[in-house]
C-alpha cells in the first residue's frame, strides 16, 4: 500500500503519456514531408539491405467499441478489393525506387481486420509484396487474425503464401465485458481459430489482451489469463485499454463509469503479470511477456531488442516502410505517415504518387533522445554514453539530459556514471521517466493513461 501511496504522489493515476513506439510521436508529425521526400528516403536505403515492411488493412466486418485504429466498417468485398488494388500500385512504386537487392526481413499485415480478404486477394496481395522485394530467408510473416473472422481457405492461402507467425487479439474472454465492449468472441472460437493455424504448421503465436476494460475485476482477468495460458502462446502483449472518445468516436457506447480507477488498473495488471510469470514467461519491457525460447525473449537477453510501432520487435532494421492508409514509415531520415483517410490514400496513389501526408525529418538531438527512451523502455536502463555514442551526438549532451532525473522520481531510479537504472518498483513509471527525456510538448495530445 506504501508504494501505491508513493506512486500516487508521483502523479502516475493521473498521467496521460506516449507509448513511445516513435519518437518523435505521430502527433508530432507534420506535413513538411510529404510524397517527394519519401521517395528520396526509399532510394536511399541500403542496396542489399534487410528492412521490414507493414500493411494496413483498414476493414472491419464489425467495428468493435474499444478499439482506437484507423479502421471502417463494411458488409461487403467490394471497397476491400479496391483498396487491394490500390495496395498493389503503391507497393510497385516503392519496389521501382527501392535499390537493388532489398529483401523484407519482418513482415506484418495488420488493421483492421486482414483476415477479412478473400483467399484470392491473400494471394494477390502476397504476389505484389514480394514482387517489390522477395521475402529473405528466415524472415518472419505474421498476420492479425481475428478468430471470428477466419476460415479453412484463408488459413491454407495464409499459409501457403509464407505466414509463419499468427497475432490473435483477445482482450478478455469474459461474456460480460465482451458484450460491453462490442467484441463478442468465445474461448470455443479462438481455440477453433489457434488448432487450424496449428494443424498448417504455423506454431508461433502471439496473442494481445487488455486490462482496465469496463467491469474487469481482478478475479475476471485472472480467469481470462488461465484460459488464454490453456492455448500456449508464445508471446502475450498486456496492453492497458486507452479509452480516448475525443479521438474514437465509438467509444462512446462504453459506459465511463464502468471503468476501473487508475489503481485498479494497476491492480489487473499486476495479477495479469503474476499469472504469466508463475507459467514460465519472461516479462519483456513495459507490456509483454514470452516464452524463454521466443524470439522476442532471446532478444531481451542479447540486448538486441528494439520499439516500433508494432511494440516490442526483435526486428533491428533500419527502415520499417509502411503500406495502406495511415501507414507509418522509418527511414534513417525520418518519418512518412501516408494519409489516414482510405479515399484519400487511394487518390493520392492513383495521381501517381506516393500517399504520404505528412511526417517529420530528424534533426537536433531527436536520435538521441529517441535511443535513450528506447533503451529505458525495452531494458528499464539507459547507457548515456553509448546511446550518444550510437546516434553520433556528444556524450555531455546525453549526460546533461538526465540532469535531475533521480530528484524527480526519488528512490524509484538511479543515475550513476552515465546510466539511468529503473528499480523494479518503480518500472510502472517508466513511460513517465521516458517522457522526462522528450523535448516535445506531449501536454495538449490527448495521450492515454500511463498505467
Amino acid at each position: 500500500m506504501a508504494q501505491i501511496s508513493q506512486l500516487k504522489q508521483m502523479g502516475l493515476f493521473d498521467a496521460r503519456v506516449p507509448r513511445y513506439t516513435s519518437y518523435p510521436t505521430a502527433p508530432q508529425f507534420s506535413g513538411g514531408v510529404g510524397a517527394v521526400e519519401t521517395a528520396k528516403w526509399i532510394q536511399s536505403v541500403e542496396a542489399g539491405s534487410l528492412i521490414s515492411l507493414y500493411v494496413h488493412v483498414p476493414f472491419c466486418r464489425r467495428l468493435c467499441w474499444f478499439c482506437a485504429c484507423r479502421t471502417q466498417g463494411t458488409s461487403t468485398l467490394s471497397p476491400v478489393a479496391a483498396y487491394i488494388e490500390t495496395l498493389k500500385l503503391e507497393l510497385a512504386k516503392i519496389g521501382m525506387l527501392l535499390p537493388a537487392g532489398v529483401r523484407i526481413g519482418h513482415l506484418h499485415w495488420g488493421g483492421g481486420t486482414p483476415t477479412l480478404l478473400a483467399p484470392e486477394m491473400i494471394t494477390e496481395l502476397a504476389d505484389a509484396i514480394f514482387d517489390a522485394a522477395p521475402l529473405a530467408e528466415n524472415a518472419q510473416f505474421s498476420v492479425e487474425i481475428d478468430p471470428n473472422e477466419i476460415d479453412a481457405p484463408r488459413l491454407d492461402a495464409l499459409a501457403a503464401v509464407g505466414m509463419n507467425r499468427a497475432s490473435i487479439g483477445i482482450q478478455d474472454f469474459d461474456p460480460a465485458i465482451q458484450e460491453t465492449i462490442g467484441r463478442p468472441q468465445s474461448y470455443e472460437v479462438t481455440k477453433t481459430a489457434v488448432d487450424g493455424l496449428r494443424a498448417r504448421g504455423i506454431t508461433s503465436l502471439n496473442a494481445d489482451i487488455l486490462y482496465g476494460l469496463p467491469y474487469q475485476t481482478e478475479h475476471k482477468i485472472s480467469e481470462s489469463v488461465q484460459k488464454l495460458l490453456s492455448l500456449g502462446p508464445d508471446r502475450v502483449a498486456l496492453f492497458g485499454y486507452a479509452h480516448v472518445p475525443w479521438m474514437a468516436k465509438r467509444q462512446g457506447l462504453i459506459p465511463t463509469d464502468a471503468l476501473p480507477a487508475p489503481e485498479e488498473r494497476l491492480r489487473l495488471f499486476n495479477t495479469a503479470r503474476e499469472l504469466f510469470l508463475w507459467d514460465g514467461f519472461q516479462e519483456i519491457g513495459i507490456d509483454h511477456f514470452a516464452r524463454p525460447e521466443d524470439g522476442l525473449a532471446v532478444a531481451q537477453r542479447n540486448g538486441t531488442m528494439r520499439r516500433n510501432f508494432q511494440g516490442y520487435t526483435e526486428d533491428d532494421f533500419t527502415t520499417l516502410i509502411g503500406v495502406g492508409a495511415s501507414a507509418i514509415s522509418r527511414y534513417a531520415q525520418g518519418y512518412a505517415q501516408n494519409d489516414a483517410s482510405t479515399s484519400g490514400y487511394q487518390r493520392r496513389i492513383r495521381d501517381d504518387a506516393l500517399a504520404t501526408k505528412r511526417g517529420h525529418a530528424f534533426g537536433g538531438d531527436d536520435l538521441l533522445r529517441g535511443r535513450i527512451i528506447e533503451m529505458l523502455l525495452c531494458d528499464f536502463r539507459a547507457d548515456l554514453a553509448e546511446a550518444a555514442k550510437e546516434t553520433g551526438a556528444p556524450t555531455a549532451t546525453a549526460i546533461a539530459m538526465a540532469e535531475g532525473l533521480d530528484r524527480t522520481f526519488p528512490g524509484m531510479l538511479t543515475v550513476s556514471g552515465g546510466r539511468v537504472s529503473i528499480q523494479p518498483e518503480g518500472r510502472s513509471l517508466a513511460r513517465m521517466i521516458a517522457r522526462y527525456f522528450d523535448a516535445y510538448d506531449t501536454a495538449s495530445t490527448g495521450h492515454s493513461h500511463a498505467v
